[in-house]
């Protein structure tokens, strides 16, 4: 992590950030992802509509269900062209045959505001990715046209790797990566004005951040300020810094005039480190949303930045360290993890933020039992048996080998002790047996079972 060059002034400011929200939030949105097992679409559709003042989700996928569930409820749809089939969309006839398998059903019933061609392409370094990447975009916006679909525009969503900046560097002399800059961003930036559509980004002070200067990151204080010495302003935390930076590179290249989008930004409410905790996830995203609201930044005062917190769910099929599975704002249950102001009625969902508690063995289920569908197929339950075991935080022993439900002629009754394990342990809920639909609860215990 870079030092600060001699010329940034570092003021230790003290004084309590005192945080206001207004008193009916607008114009947030959220990032739905499905890794783990969530709600069914209509119920988190219907959550979101009834429950909450979140107006617009991202989805990182096309998933016919996700989309479909939200017709007619209002709520905007930013659906992504997994990463995968960008080369394929450089073919103007693909690209048309996309926008008809993928938008034309749905729309306008579903209110589709953006495509987002792939997901933070020049991080991933694929070079036949980024080569078509532009031509994608192109060929879907020419697709749509053809289609006769006008208010749907065309993006991508970028990780701030695209900028070249130290951490306590100058915002407003941000740059993009030499190599990007003109060869790539330039081209996507006029793509942007010529279409009106926006430049999305993915500002993570999480990724990065001082942790000698935890509270710069995360809008508490006290924190060390940064002043920019082009400019004489002060930074009093990191995600403002990282805005400007990137209009200060968009500037530099002459396109300071395209609208911003924030595509993604969050804190995680715990990971294996002390500055994570509901408390300060909830103190950033209070922040983030108090900024969607209007609250500009120091180089950009009047702007409103549409914003999609990371994420809608903490989910628990997410590999990786453990700050992976608690981006959630909402427990699968729709609890809050946290309260941010987004309820319409604190008493929505049934956990206020806590943890599942402890419940009785599985096989002592209360008169509620949780059991793998008849029509299930075998794929589907080896692959409930796999998320519950490795993902579902339950005991796996009876089903493995001397187990009490060791049988390996009975997929069935070991899938469904598993489940039903997972369907207990979370709260007996409808959603913590819906198991992509292949689950189903029961009132009595079924007479083949494990014990």
């Amino acid at each position: 992590m870079a030092k600060a060059p001699p010329s940034i002034s570092l003021l230790l400011l003290s004084a309590a950030v005192f945080l206001t929200l207004p008193a009916t939030i607008s114009s947030i949105g959220v990032n739905y992802g499905t890794l783990g097992n969530l709600p069914p679409p209509t119920q988190v559709a219907n959550f979101l509509k009834t429950q909450t003042s979140i107006d617009s989700v991202k989805i990182f996928n096309v998933n016919p269900d996700i989309i479909r569930a939200f017709a007619g409820t209002g709520i905007s749809v930013v659906v992504t062209v997994p990463n995968g089939d960008i080369p394929a969309l450089a073919n103007g006839v693909q690209a048309r045959r996309w926008v008809a398998a993928n938008i034309q059903p749905f729309h306008p019933q579903t209110k589709i505001k953006y495509i987002s061609v792939g997901n933070e392409i020049l991080l991933s370094g694929d070079d036949n990715m980024i080569k078509n990447l532009l031509p994608a975009m192109k060929n879907l916006n020419a697709a749509l046209f053809h289609a006769g679909v006008k208010d749907i525009k065309v993006t991508t969503a970028h990780s701030l790797n695209i900028i070249a900046y130290e951490l306590n560097g100058a915002p407003s002399s941000g740059r993009f990566r030499p190599g990007w800059d003109k060869g790539v961003l330039a081209p996507i930036l006029a793509f942007h004005r010529q279409t009106k559509s926006p430049f999305v980004v993915n500002p993570y002070p999480y990724f990065g951040f001082d942790p000698k200067n935890v509270n710069f990151a995360i809008f508490r204080s006290p924190y060390k300020a940064v002043r920019d010495p082009l400019t004489g302003k002060v930074y009093t935390n990191m995600y403002d810094t990282l805005m400007d930076s990137t209009y200060s590179a968009m500037k530099a290249l002459g396109y300071g005039d395209v609208d911003i989008v924030v595509g993604e930004t969050g804190w995680p409410s715990a990971c294996d480190a002390s500055w994570c905790s509901p408390e300060n996830a909830a103190w950033f995203n209070l922040n983030i949303i108090k900024r969607a609201q209007g609250q500009g930044t120091p180089l950009m005062p009047d702007r409103r930045f549409e914003t999609y917190i990371f994420g809608l769910f903490n989910e628990e099929g997410k590999p990786g360290p453990t700050a992976e599975r608690n981006w959630g704002l909402f427990w699968p249950d729709f609890s809050p993890v946290y309260d941010v102001g987004l309820l319409r009625n604190k008493q929505a969902g049934g956990g206020g933020g806590r943890p599942a508690p402890a419940l009785p063995a599985p096989s002592v289920g209360g008169g509620k039992w949780c059991v793998a569908k008849s029509e299930a197929t075998d794929g589907q339950l080896q692959g409930n048996i796999d998320w519950v075991c490795n993902q579902g935080g339950v005991d796996c022993k009876p089903i493995q080998t001397g187990g009490s439900c060791s049988n390996p002629n009975s997929l069935r009754t070991q899938a469904s002790f598993v489940m039903n394990a997972y369907f207990q342990k979370n709260g007996r809920t409808d959603q913590s047996c819906y198991f992509s639909g292949s689950g189903v609860i029961v009132g009595e215990q079924p007479k083949q079972w494990c014990v």
